[in-house]
């Protein structure tokens, strides 16, 4: 039952590189590589687990522009942690303090997964949001359900959500508009970083949106019709609203280079 604290450094290679690192630990001459994961509540047996104990390590090539970044907390993730991860300057927003001045300093606001759906105070602060765009910011709405929006508005423009999803991991994604600045600056997103999502590639996204809105990319399951509303654009003012349903709050803990990589092109754009 003893723990012990050991600390080590590693190189990362030149050039982007991604790979595992595996621990090992040798005890009276026996070496363990397995971890140990306990799973005990009530109403079901308990379960132990013995996952491989290695991390996935990722060496990314990866330009942003832009450094301060507001985020809205939803019903909890870890891409604030995973943007500071790759050197932005995240600030955890209360939504009850959010006026034009308390928000007019960041490159960026970010709302977490399904904040819409679980934080009462964003209805009676949309205004804010959308007059920070307007005046020349990015904001960046990650997936709500399509049942039970506390807000009268998602989106500056008409926005309508669905239950549509890719559940998919490895679908066809395709580029619908390949020029558009979000697939080019400052990364240049090809097929490339959509290969090793895990899990799914997006889920609740919209079915529906005003002529503002610029589709980016199109996507489905099997035998299903495409699904273009992943990844939504529009200029509002000088700044621009983005909508998107891809589940980034996956990626990110798996390493997924290519998520990071547009998710800074996000970030960044019109900066």
């Amino acid at each position: 039952g003893e723990e012990q604290i050991v600390s080590f450094e590693i190189t990362p290679p030149s050039e982007a590189s991604e790979g595992f690192v595996t621990t090992e630990a040798e005890v009276n001459g026996k070496t363990y590589t397995k971890g140990l994961s306990v799973i005990d509540y009530d109403h079901i047996p308990k379960q132990t687990l013995y996952p491989d104990s290695k991390v996935k390590v990722v060496k990314l090539d990866l330009k942003r522009k832009g450094n301060l970044i507001g985020y809205i907390e939803g019903a909890g993730d870890v891409v604030p942690e995973s943007l500071q991860q790759i050197g932005y300057k995240v600030t955890t927003i209360d939504p009850e303090s959010i006026s034009t001045e308390s928000i007019q300093s960041f490159d960026a606001i970010v709302v977490g997964i399904r904040a819409y759906n679980t934080v009462d105070e964003l209805k009676f602060k949309q205004k804010y949001l959308f007059d920070f765009v307007e005046q020349g910011g990015n904001m960046i709405v990650q997936y709500n359900t399509s049942r039970r929006v506390l807000v009268d508005q998602i989106a500056p423009y008409n926005l309508s959500l669905s239950r549509d999803r890719v559940t998919d991991e490895n679908a066809e994604v395709r580029l619908l508009n390949p020029q558009h600045e979000l697939l080019n600056t400052p990364n240049k997103i090809t097929q490339e970083d959509f290969k090793g999502w895990t899990q799914e590639r997006g889920l609740y996204f919209p079915n529906q949106w005003s002529s503002e809105f610029t589709p980016i990319l199109s996507l489905n399951d099997k035998g299903e019709s495409p699904k273009d509303g992943s990844l939504l654009v529009a200029k509002y003012g000088k700044g621009n609203y983005i909508y998107t349903g891809l589940s980034f709050f996956r990626e990110f803990p798996a390493g997924v280079s290519g998520a990071y990589r547009l998710f800074a092109n996000m970030l960044s754009l019109g900066k």
